[in-house]
């Protein structure tokens, strides 16, 4: 995205405010240029309603007591919940605030909010951190031009649901972390719900995809997606309420090729964005490629392995091939591709990942640190049914949002 271009879908935030814990910040010029660059991207961002400090003598409390004397400010300086709280954080990574701070707003008030750590605060900076809240605040950033066609193959001619699955690994004494996202508001592909549960560490299967309580209740991820999908594509999906349903399953499975690059002969470049490689260095029988999906620096790009294990539709390898490039370019968040490169770490990690697992590898990563921020404050939670705590469920006003962006 150009830095000059507008949003698709900018969104409306009002009633909405800025908590400091101890982060060294000029609150003010950051105000300012936040508000500059949404309404350069079309974001209609009010004035913040109140800017909360943390003051030194709480600063000496453990994290959960912090956030929890911070929420006392703003019930008290705020009429009413706010819709969106920028969070200004001491560090940026690793601050022990992260974890209960999410857990805070996502699970206990439904608040929809932003981490943001003050270092090298630039234009770019900021309009990235705009993408984000724009994404989770409901609004659309982009838009590919086949999407807008839907011209999509497979995608766009029948109700399709794309799920993206991850299974995260923190510790051999930490629960893993299953995590699934999937496309809602068919037919477009850039909008995503997601659902984690904490499971046994190191088990190598996600568990909670289906949990039958009884032979008419199912209470596992995939009966709360689909449910969701169904919710908001209620016209393409009444086949979802007929006795007889049998959806046809693609499985596809994808891996980092780190020590693989392609490159032009002459002159030495990187391969163009689209190619794939399915002959000679393949599998002479499973149906695996390679799929080099965005431009960067020589030799810098992470390709992807793709293997596609079951495939249920009756489709040319060809119309495959350029449904899944579609799917991999659609992450909500991040402005260029080549300066970015040079300087967005997270960028090399999307250049390997399609979108929906990038998505669940976010929601996993976020999701994991309720865990954790409950096995430090020795809190018990849910049944997990194996001796660890389970995540706990989000707050209805934001368990539909893309929270994990």
């Amino acid at each position: 995205m150009n830095q000059m271009q507008t949003l698709v879908a900018p969104t409306l935030i009002t009633h909405w405010a800025i908590v400091n814990f101890c982060a060294p910040c000029d609150i003010r010029n950051l105000c300012r240029d936040l508000l500059r660059c949404s309404k350069a991207k079309g974001i209609d961002l009010r004035e913040p309603y109140t800017v909360i400090q943390e003051n030194q003598q709480s600063s000496r409390n453990p994290a959960p007591v912090r956030v929890e004397l911070m929420f006392e400010e703003i019930q008290q300086k705020l009429p009413g919940p706010p819709r969106f709280l920028l969070c200004i954080l001491p560090e940026r990574k690793n601050s022990d605030i992260y974890g209960p701070w999410k857990r805070k707003c996502l699970v206990d008030h439904g608040i929809v909010t932003q981490c943001m750590a003050p270092t090298c605060i630039d234009d770019q900076y900021l309009t990235n951190l705009l993408l984000k809240i724009n994404a989770k605040m409901g609004g659309l950033n982009t838009l590919l031009s086949v999407e807008c066609l839907q011209s999509i193959p497979f995608v766009s001619s029948i109700p399709t649901m794309i799920f993206g699955m991850v299974l995260s690994h923190s510790g051999s004494d930490v629960p893993s972390t299953a995590a699934i996202v999937s496309s809602r508001k068919w037919p477009l592909i850039c909008r995503y719900r997601a659902s984690a549960r904490a499971q046994s560490a190191r088990v190598e299967t996600i568990d909670g995809l289906f949990e039958p309580v009884s032979p008419e209740r199912d209470e596992g991820m995939i009966r709360e997606l689909l449910e969701d999908f169904y919710q908001s594509t209620s016209k393409a999906c009444r086949f979802i309420r007929d006795d007889y349903w049998d959806p046809k399953f693609t499985v596809i499975v994808t891996q980092k090729a780190q020590r693989t690059n392609f490159l032009q002969p002459k002159p030495d470049a990187n391969v163009p964005p689209g190619t794939i490689i399915d002959t000679e260095i393949c599998h002479p029988k499973n149906n695996d490629f390679y799929l080099c999906a965005q431009n960067g620096p020589l030799v810098s790009i992470i390709q992807t392995r793709v293997c596609i294990y079951l495939i249920h539709l009756c489709l040319k390898n060809s119309l495959l091939l350029r449904g899944l490039y579609g799917v991999h370019i659609t992450t909500c968040f991040l402005i260029k591709s080549v300066s970015l490169l040079m300087t967005c770490k997270s960028w090399f990690i999307l250049c390997h990942m399609f979108a929906p697992i990038w998505y669940a590898h976010q929601a996993a990563a976020l999701m994991s640190q309720f865990v954790n921020s409950d096995m430090t404050s020795n809190s018990s939670g849910g049944g997990g049914g194996g001796g660890f705590t389970q995540i706990p469920k989000l707050h209805e006003n934001v368990c539909d949002s893309m929270f994990f962006c």
